[in-house]
């Protein structure tokens, strides 16, 4: 006779099926980041997670950061950051730094934990086939009363565009794509990309059916500090305006309705500090993080 527990795994699985048919076959983003890149269990936990989507049908590609990894290189190197509104100012010594943690380094080893666990991952930058096409990203700043103020943040940059014969094809032979946020453009100079905009470009060129972002809080919350669940365009852009929402999330959010105006279906926020958290969102009817719509 069963055991109770092997009663309500069998249960779990059951109620998993009508999530496991609607995203068979689909292509799913995930920007990975934040602790979960840095706790080797969750970093085991993200590896079997992905594989497990690959072997029951789903598309996964993912797109991941590395910007504690690129600090603490910097520190070994003696090289001073600063940042401007939430971006690392880089110049060519700091820009070498980034691509060669970004795709030398974190890129590799996001790759070698998925191969570890039986996956079957490939390592990309921005640079391969084109990927990423970017330009300069321009800040400008808007003063009361006085011309606005241009900010300089060197070699960082913007999408253009998203080449995703590559994508295509490594999906076609059942690779995983794995993308550090290192673009180029026409004339060949290199630029640090915000890995979430990446996530979102990439999401919306491959009219991915989802696009998730991992992140160190529970998703977004409001002025009690509770968890909403789901969010409007709308309810998003009236949540900024009064303030509920500000800091780091404003550019998530913007991440996630830009890739829904370009055609995904539903994008997430979720706490890639819980183990096994892709699936607790994608699997159950609760979901675990925030859904944001149209």
């Amino acid at each position: 006779m069963p055991s109770l527990d092997a009663r309500d795994k069998a249960r779990i699985i059951i109620e998993a099926l009508p999530y496991i048919k609607t995203f068979h076959g689909q292509r799913i983003v995930i920007k990975y980041g934040g602790h979960a890149m840095v706790d080797e269990k969750l970093k085991e936990q993200f590896a079997l997670n992905v594989i497990l989507l690959k072997y029951i049908g789903i598309q996964p590609v993912i797109v991941h950061g590395g910007g504690p990894q690129i600090g603490d290189m910097l520190k070994r190197l003696d090289i001073t950051s600063r940042y401007e509104r939430g971006h690392r100012v880089t110049d060519e010594a700091t820009m070498d730094v980034v691509e060669m943690v970004l795709v030398g380094k974190v890129n590799k080893q996001i790759v070698n934990q998925i191969n570890l666990q039986g996956g079957q991952a490939v390592g990309l930058s921005g640079k391969d086939g084109r990927l990423i096409t970017a330009r300069k990203l321009e800040m400008i700043l808007e003063k009361n009363e006085a011309p606005p103020e241009i900010i300089d943040l060197g070699k960082v940059g913007e999408v253009t565009r998203i080449n995703t014969s590559l994508i295509d094809t490594l999906l076609a032979d059942n690779f995983i794509p794995v993308i550090a946020p290192v673009g180029v453009d026409e004339e060949g100079n290199t630029y640090n990309i915000n890995a979430d905009s990446v996530a979102g470009a990439v999401a919306g060129a491959l009219q991915a059916k989802r696009l998730i972002l991992l992140t160190d809080v529970a998703g977004i919350l409001d002025k009690d500090k509770n968890l909403i669940s789901g969010l409007t365009r709308q309810q998003a852009a009236q949540a900024i305006e009064d303030g509920t929402i500000s800091g780091g999330m404003i550019p998530k959010l913007g991440c996630c309705l830009e890739a829904l105006e370009q055609g995904v279906e539903k994008t997430h926020i979720l706490d890639g500090r819980l183990e096994n958290s892709i699936l607790l969102e994608l699997f159950t009817g609760e979901g675990i993080g925030t859904e944001v719509v149209l």
